[in-house]
């Protein structure tokens, strides 16, 4: 029996050996931070009214990074949501930190993005969004919002959740967000952005509409009267009207279910300089009239305002164009790629 034993044993310690080796591949690093969210208050009753709800008692807490594969792979930050939801899985945020590299492979000190995902299970288009600003040179960082990629408990339909409250933790969470690449090595913690696409559109034109916490703001093929959206929109809007409709909210009772995150009630707290809009003029999930209103409500100037012949779909075709000017945005003119002042 000496021989099959030596051989298990010798299994068991190559098995042990191999996990080490995996563990020994990444390294977890832990940064202390703290909220710096301002006091939620407007001169205008209502909007203050609106943000009581995305409140939360400032604190200090935890990140943490994890790297493996010598950053082959997005480093993953964690941290705790601000707000509770009683569900451990979904209450430890995620972010996928797509680093800012060199031309040698060695990381940059540079300004960074926080980017909100599409509502699309695999998060397509924002990853799509973070990758290429950290090609150019920007430091991005795709949120999981909740539900979503590691924060998607199995047991749970994530169409399940409370509506209401799911939007309220992506707003908070955003915000937190930005607390915690603050305090991240290599990160240029004076200029950190905001870009969100569709569902992140409308989290993004909320958080960013709380305080003066992000920089710039980036909203794409998103808008505001959640009501008209949900009664006139198609494809993903119509999903949420019958799933609203099935849990007994239409007419009236929709409209002041909705109206607890309403952007429009706070959008006019977005700095109109500092904020642009991406509409897609044939969009008809979220239809033009829903991002005019938002642009009027925020006042956003035609010059910030980039209208282009799409849908929300095809919209992906002038993604480039997104990509330029948050670029050109986020960074000083002597760090913009070459191949971007080409195109000037």
């Amino acid at each position: 029996m000496r021989g099959p034993v030596r051989t298990t044993t010798a299994i068991l310690f190559a098995l042990i050996a191999n996990w080490a080796g995996a563990q020994d591949a990444g390294t977890l690093e832990t940064f202390a931070a703290r909220d710096t969210l301002s006091a939620l208050q407007d001169p205008s009753s209502d909007a203050t009214a609106c943000l009581e709800g995305f409140a939360w008692p400032t604190a200090n807490f935890d990140v943490t990074v994890e790297t493996v594969d010598g950053d082959a792979s997005p480093r993953s930050v964690r941290f705790p949501s601000p707000l509770d939801t009683g569900n451990p899985i979904n209450d430890r945020v995620t972010m996928k930190w797509y680093v800012a590299k060199g031309p040698q492979g060695e990381t940059l000190n540079r300004p960074a993005v926080l980017v909100a995902h599409e509502s699309g299970s695999g998060m397509t288009v924002g990853r799509l969004v973070a990758k290429t600003l950290s090609l150019y040179g920007v430091h991005a960082f795709l949120i999981h919002l909740p539900h979503y990629g590691d924060r998607r408990d199995r047991t749970l339909k994530p169409e399940d959740q409370d509506v209401v409250k799911t939007m309220r933790q992506a707003v908070v969470d955003v915000r937190r967000g930005r607390d915690a690449i603050a305090v991240l090595p290599d990160v240029d913690a004076s200029h950190i952005g905001l870009q969100g696409t569709s569902l992140g559109g409308f989290v993004a034109a909320l958080s960013g509409s709380l305080d003066d916490g992000f920089e710039k703001v980036y909203i794409t093929l998103a808008g505001g009267d959640f009501h008209s959206l949900l009664t006139n929109g198609v494809n993903e809007a119509a999903k949420m009207r019958q799933k609203l409709a099935d849990a007994g909210y239409t007419g009236e009772k929709l409209r002041q279910l909705v109206q607890q995150v309403e952007p429009l009630r706070i959008a006019h707290r977005l700095d109109p300089q500092r904020t642009w809009m991406f509409t897609g003029s044939q969009d008809r999930v979220v239809p033009m009239a829903n991002a005019q209103a938002l642009a009027k409500a925020a006042k956003i100037s035609a010059e910030h305002h980039v209208i282009v012949p799409a849908n929300h779909y095809s919209a992906i075709l002038y993604f480039p164009t997104i990509i330029d000017l948050i670029v050109r945005q986020s960074l000083p003119a002597d760090a913009i790629p070459a191949a971007l002042k080409s195109d000037s």
